[in-house]
Parts: C-alpha cells; structure tokens; sequence
C-alpha cells in the first residue's frame, strides 16, 4: 500500500472535506444574521469573517480529497486553523466587544497554509 492509499490519509482528507463544507453552511448563516439580525456596528466584522469562512471551505471541500501528500494535507490543515482564528476572532469582536488578538496568527496562518499549498503543488 503506497502513501497516497494510507486510510489515515483518506479519513484525514474526508474530514477536511466535510469541515469545509459545514464552514461554507456556517457561514452563509452568519451572513444572512449579519444581514439581518446584528447590530451595524458588528455587522462588517461578521460579514468579512463570513466571506473568508465562505472562501475557506469551499477551498477545502475542493481542494482536500485532491491532496495526495502529507505536504497538502498540512497545508489545507493549516487554512482550517487559520481561518477558525481569524473568524473566531473577528466574531468574538463583533458579538463580546473583545479585541481580535487572534486574528493575526489566524491570517498569518491563512497565508503560510497557501505558501504551502503552493509549493506542495509545484512539487507535482
């Protein structure tokens, strides 16, 4: 059984597929109360966590049952922690009145998990 085949990488790639999915659910919800139902001093925090949630999932759920190395696959994991501490920080803001302390280790994740996924696909 080669590396690609390893069921630990299936089920890894499965979860980062379905958490996409729920991420990109979520955060059409969040948009929709932002929209709707948030205070308009919160709602741009809201809505930016909700189009980089958006954006996220939809490129894990595409992105996670291509990834065939343990190179993509940190790569795509590290996009799902950057983006639940960018948005989780940008909502503990908007909803607690909490500073976004996180939000910078959430984005600085975002970019090297993109780097990452960069050089993990020119690897080819």
């Amino acid at each position: 059984m080669n590396l690609q085949s390893t069921p630990r990488l299936v089920v890894l790639r499965r979860y980062l597929a379905a958490f996409g999915s729920l991420l990109a659910g979520l955060s059409v919800a969040l948009s929709a109360y932002a929209m709707h139902a948030a205070e308009p001093s919160a709602q741009g925090r809201m809505l930016q966590a909700a189009v980089f949630g958006f954006a996220h999932g939809l490129a894990l759920t595409t992105l996670a049952p291509l990834a065939q190395r343990p190179t993509a696959l940190l790569a795509l994991s590290m996009l799902l922690l950057g983006v639940f501490l960018f948005c989780g920080s940008l909502l503990a803001a908007a909803l607690l009145g909490l500073q976004p302390m996180l939000a910078p280790f959430g984005g600085a994740l975002l970019i090297a998990g993109w780097l990452l996924h960069a050089y993990d696909r020119l690897r080819g």
